[in-house]
């Protein structure tokens, strides 16, 4: 009989994952206790992923069946096809219906449940009340973060439930956890609550660790909800309180490239360090750039020069010239692709090109000569641009400045600062003034102003946390933010003006539902808006009502919960944040790899532009635009994921040492089970549980956010002051306990 092809099903065949190398995988663990309705999922899924319609033969040799489950196999198939879940065209079989099949990646909580993240949703801005519900025991051999194949259905209750029928990807080979040694078999409890098992060692794979030891153990075979997985251990980390042992922790746990490959590390070695005049290159030399920075900064990818008249400004912007040095495809191109980003932890950083490129000759350290390429730019005296071009160029940094200098200088107005620096006191006020003229404009066109202070951990000569600080932000910061916005937004205004093709830097819409939902927990503390719901200038003039009040930074908080995630696409939607029509980074290629693709583009178009007429565009990226968007935009997310949990990770262990004081905070979430605090002066969170809460007995009002005694009428509301003292630190876990201090009352907080 001929074959015959699927119906609107198109593609190549999937390879399913096999780990442990076993027929067993391929089975997807089938026991004879399973029963038929497993056995009907591996079929569903084989045939979902084939390209066209397999007969039983074919079916029972896929799924790695042997002869005795024949007969087994054909019930089976003759009750699906009775069911209506399988078609058959002859003897052949394919999925009679698939919009109940879904691909997406499973997230896992460690109470035992799940979600089911379905592709396309991943962009949006969640917390998996749309997602498709995972029961306990409806996972399958699949860990937090693999791509799967989900089953899905209705539960009756108004939400879609999910079941995995088949691991896709493998997202999880290897687990960081604490070691327990035993006599024959040892064990492996993972750090990450997700993993909701222990995973068992044999003495001939403990490779000399020791009880309480962190340890990176791969799994050699999959738990299901009847059995621990398997493992080895493949790393002996350390001692789990050693910020260095923490780090390399974060670094296995997000898998982040830690080393470069000899081919890389040889090809940057090999760069000439002579810089010299080029043709066609702008010699800039002579134009007083200079870099602003932090103290511990050691790449410098960013100068500005201002020339100021009675009438305009003109601003250089010069950029590190990266793709000078890293062509397409090359081995450190390939590398620096792969990670995406530099990742910046509070003890080391992760970059993204070798050291030889992003500390020295990519690096615009101070009267040294350097290749970089430069947007000039045209404003008038009210920060409107006026014109603007692009070229390569030859640049030396006049000046090496820090934030906290430039702020001596403009702000505070030191008289030993302004000496030292007198020469540059003319451009560095002329910067001030282009930059106010800049924020201004932004601003009243709708651009949203978050105010959201970060922490900054100070450490000691052994790395230990001597403190943590809010991250200071001042007139220097916004100078380069300004300077740097402006760039951008030239940049991408080019690309759309030409219709040339990039990646541009997008941000959607906010998502509706948490407008509305944050609407109603705005009128429950007297904040409204006659503005018109969820957009620019409605969140501008909320974050203005609660400027400089106790509330500012939780409702600057949920309002930022409100929004998409910026990513990377060649579609052009705009910037909603920033209110801009035209988007893109350009101004970072030593440390975001989207930087290095805009310089190529923008390159080629003035390479097209010099020679008078059009050419193809030429490819600036190693994969096709869209898939490098949705590359890049997941590089990011691993990053800012892997910063954030090391960051976390540092402040329990800062806040173990201080249980029994008292800290003021903020209520920044109420629940049934009590309140969450975060702590004003250390950005640090924890929980009062409401068992805790002896003064009175309290009922959550959830709709307005707080918690009301029964008796006093005491009122626990989110964004209310409180002061705390720290009861308990969970480690392992990251959790903190605190107590509300009896005589600290809310209204405190607003005095």
């Amino acid at each position: 009989m001929a074959r015959r092809k699927f119906s609107g099903r198109t593609g190549k065949k999937r390879t399913f994952s096999s780990p442990g190398g076993g027929k067993k995988e391929r089975r997807g663990g089938r026991t004879p206790a399973s029963g038929r309705p497993q056995l009907a999922e591996q079929i569903l899924a084989l045939l979902y992923a084939s390209p066209e319609p397999l007969s039983a033969r074919e079916i029972l040799a896929e799924l790695g069946l042997g002869r005795s489950l024949r007969k087994e196999l054909q019930e089976t198939l003759a009750e699906q096809l009775r069911a209506g879940t399988l078609a058959a065209d002859g003897e052949f079989f394919r999925p009679a219906d698939t919009r109940n099949l879904a691909e997406g990646r499973l997230e896992v909580n460690p109470k035992g449940f799940g979600f089911a993240v379905l592709a396309g949703t991943e962009n949006a801005t969640r917390d998996n009340r749309n997602d498709p519900f995972v029961p306990p025991g409806a996972m399958g051999t699949a860990l937090h973060g693999d791509l799967a194949l989900f089953l899905l259905s209705d539960s009756g209750r108004g939400r879609r439930e999910a079941r995995v029928i088949r691991v896709l990807d493998r997202r999880t080979t290897s687990i960081a956890g604490v070691f327990t040694a035993g006599r024959d078999t040892g064990m492996v409890t993972p750090e990450d609550e997700r993993y909701i098992f222990t995973i068992l060692v044999h003495r001939k794979d403990y490779r000399g660790a020791r009880n309480g030891e962190m340890v990176l153990v791969e799994l050699t075979d999959y738990p299901d909800f009847r059995r621990n997985p398997t493992g080895r251990i493949v790393e002996v980390l350390g001692d789990p309180n050693d910020m260095a042992v923490q780090t390399r922790l974060v670094i296995r746990k997000f898998a982040l490239p830690d080393e470069f490959s000899e081919e890389a590390l040889a090809q940057a070695k090999g760069f000439a360090g002579e810089i010299t005049p080029e043709e066609g290159r702008l010699d800039l030399r002579q134009i007083p750039h200079v870099t602003i920075d932090g103290e511990t900064a050691r790449d410098f990818d960013d100068a500005v020069a201002v020339e100021s008249t009675s009438e305009d400004f003109r601003l250089y912007v010069s950029i590190a010239d990266v793709g000078h040095y890293v062509k397409l495809n090359s081995d450190i191109d390939k590398e620096a692709y792969a990670r995406g980003t530099s990742v910046y932890f509070p003890n080391m950083v992760l970059p993204m090109l070798p050291e030889r490129l992003s500390n020295d000759l990519c690096s615009l350290n101070p009267l040294v000569d350097r290749y970089a390429f430069t947007a000039v730019l045209d404003f008038d005296r009210q920060g409107a641009r006026t014109g603007k071009f692009f070229s390569k160029s030859l640049i030396r940094s006049h000046n090496r400045f820090t934030y906290t200098e430039v702020r001596r200088v403009l702000v505070d107005r030191e008289a030993a600062a302004r000496k030292q620096f007198k020469k540059f006191i003319p451009q560095l006020e002329a910067m001030q003034e282009l930059a106010a003229a800049l924020e201004q404009r932004r601003m009243a066109r709708g651009a949203i102003g978050f105010n959201l202070p970060e922490p900054e951990l100070i450490l000691n000569d052994d790395s230990t946390i001597q403190a943590i600080v809010r991250a200071e932000r001042n007139a220097a910061h916004k100078i380069i933010e300004e300077f740097m916005l402006a760039a951008n937004e030239a940049v991408a205004a080019t690309f759309t003006e030409t219709g040339r093709a990039a990646l541009y830097r997008i941000h959607e819409e906010p998502d509706t539902a948490k407008v509305a939902e944050f609407v109603e927990f705005a009128g429950g503390l007297g904040i409204n808006s006659r503005k018109e719901t969820g957009t620019p200038p409605w969140f501008g003039d909320i974050l203005a009502q609660v400027e400089g009040t106790p509330r500012e930074y939780i409702v600057n908080n949920l309002l930022l919960r409100t929004m998409q995630r910026a990513r990377y696409a060649p579609k052009n939607v705009g910037h909603f944040g920033l209110a801009a029509s035209d988007y893109v980074h350009f101004t970072s290629p030593i440390r975001r790899y989207p930087d290095l693709q805009v310089h190529r583009a923008l390159e080629n178009l003035l390479r097209d532009q010099a020679a008078g007429g059009k050419r193809p565009q030429l490819v600036t990226t190693p994969a096709a635009l869209p898939e490098a968007g949705d590359f890049l935009s997941e590089r990011e997310r691993v990053a800012v994921d892997a910063e954030r949990e090391l960051t976390a990770r540092l402040q329990v262990r800062f806040m173990a040492e201080r249980v029994g004081e008292e800290f003021d905070g903020i209520i920044s979430g109420v629940t049934a089970f009590g309140l969450f605090v975060e702590l004003i002066d250390h950005f640090i969170s924890g929980a009062v549980p409401i068992e805790d809460m002896e003064d009175d007995v309290y009922q959550h009002d959830p709709k307005r956010h707080r918690l009301i005694g029964q008796n006093t009428m005491a009122v626990r509301q989110m964004g209310d002051g409180v002061r705390v003292r720290v009861v308990r630190v969970d480690i392992p876990r990251r959790h903190i306990d605190f107590a509300l201090v009896p005589e600290w009352t809310a209204g405190d907080s607003q005095s």
